[in-house]
Parts: C-alpha cells; structure tokens; sequence
C-alpha cells in the first residue's frame, strides 16, 4: 500500500524592508556621516599625521615611556593601594545610596509621584562629572582622599541608582504576587519579593562600577582628591616620563587584578 508524499514545506519568503525603513536608516546613518565629516576640522584631525612626524620631542617621550625607573615603586604602590581604597569607599557609599533610590525609582513598585523626583534626582548625580563634584569637595573638605570618596559616591550613586531601578521593573511579578497573598505589608514585598530576584545583578553592577571607580580615582587625583593621581600628576609636570611609565605600569596592573578579581565573582553569582 503507498501513501502520498506529504507536499514540500513551504520555504518562507525572505524578510523585506519596506521603503519607508529604507528611508528612515539612510536618513539616520547618513545625519550620522555628514555629522562625521562636518566635525572633522572641529576636532583637528588633520593634525593626526604630527603625530607620526617622528619629531625629536616624541621620540624622546617614547624612549624614555620604554625606560620606567621603579626606584620610588614603594610610593607607587602604596599610592596605588590609597586610590584603590579610595574606590572602594565610593563604591560602598554609592551601593548605600543607590540601593533605595533604585527601589524608589522603580515604576511597578513605587507610586509615580515618588518616581518622577528620585529620577530627577538620578539625572542630577549622574549628569555631573565626577571630576566637577570632587573639585567641589575639594573646597568644602580640603585636599586629600576623602574629596575623592565622596566624588565617586555621588556620581556612581545616580548610576547604580538607574541600574539597580531598570532591575527591579524587569523582575518576575509571581514571587512579589505569592508574598502579598499572605498578606504581607509592602516592605516584606520588597525583602522577600523583590530583592532575592536582584541582588545577583545588583551586586554584579556594584562589582562593575567599583572596576570603573577604580580607574576614575586615578584622575581624582590629578584634582588634588588623592591617590596616585597626584603623584603622576607632578611626574608629568616635572617631565619625569620614567618615573610616568612606572605608574602607570602599575595602574594597569592593579587595574588588571581587580578586573579578574570582579570576573570571578560575578561568575559566582550570576
């Protein structure tokens, strides 16, 4: 007994652009390139060939970048140690800060006249640079780490803040359904709704801004906000390049440290 051959499956047609899209992307990448060319001579970049020149100045600026003197690495290091430190503590008071401005800030949790605020809010710390907010400090509090500290705080504060709010909105609306239904209050929503649902992420970004914190404290220092900014600061000046190749050999590899470090414990958490 024979059967017939079931038909061949239709092949489906390729996916197709309609004319308007078509339009609407030459319109978007081509602003993008005329933007492009019309910014070329606005940021010098037909002087990029000087930088080739093979001039005597910039030879004499990589030969000695290729000759670090390590004699100081103690003051390096232990600069190093401070900038780091100096991460840390703004991070930790960044989480501090972010943590329930991120809960506020979340539309499915908080009512709307509460949102809005603690978004303008966000807007504000992270609209800043932390180069601005930590020469302020540096007039209220003086020179040295602590301007530094709360510099970052404040700017990864608004950060975290808006990460820690795009969490919460994006969480599995069950767990926070099934703590309500025992007739738990809002708060008991949160800490046994909410918060095991994000505090993976929430520690992976805290973990990511502390590897960018550590990278801007450096340039706090430049401000006078302490750490091995400073340091490197008055070698540039003094046009110690041996002494610059060194820190910032050193930069890099506690840079380097602390991201395999962070790679590690996000790994263990998400």
């Amino acid at each position: 007994m024979t059967t017939a051959s079931a038909p061949a499956a239709a092949v489906p047609a390729p996916p197709t652009k309609s004319l308007t899209a078509w339009l609407l992307d030459l319109v978007i990448w081509g602003g993008v390139a005329a933007l492009l060319l019309y910014s070329f001579d606005a940021v010098n970049l037909e002087n990029l060939p000087q930088l080739f020149a093979g001039s005597d100045t910039v030879n004499n600026f990589v030969g000695e970048l290729l000759r670090p003197d390590f004699a100081n690495w103690r003051l390096f290091v232990a600069k190093m140690w401070e900038t780091i430190q100096i991460a840390l503590w703004g991070t930790f008071l960044a989480v501090f800060l972010g943590v329930p401005m991120g809960l506020a800030a979340a539309r499915n949790i908080a009512p709307v006249w509460v949102v809005q605020p603690v978004r303008w809010i966000m807007n504000l710390l992270r609209s800043i640079p932390d180069l601005v907010i930590g020469l302020l400090f540096v007039v209220a509090v003086g020179l040295g780490p602590l301007a530094g500290v709360l510099a970052i705080a404040l700017n990864t504060a608004g950060v975290l803040a808006k990460l820690f709010s795009e969490a919460v909105e994006s969480i599995d609306k069950g767990p926070v359904e099934g703590v309500r239904a025992t007739g738990a209050s809002k708060l008991h929503e949160i800490m046994w709704g909410v918060i095991p649902q994000v505090a993976p992420l929430w520690t992976s970004f805290a973990l990511y801004r502390f590897e960018s914190n550590s990278r801007s404290a450096t340039v706090l220092g430049l401000i006078g906000a302490g750490g091995i900014g400073q340091v490197l600061f008055d070698s540039m000046n003094a046009f110690d390049f041996r002494d610059v190749s060194a820190i910032v050999i050193i930069v890099v590899i506690a840079v380097t440290l602390i991201d395999l470090l962070s790679q590690a414990m996000r790994k263990r958490l998400l």
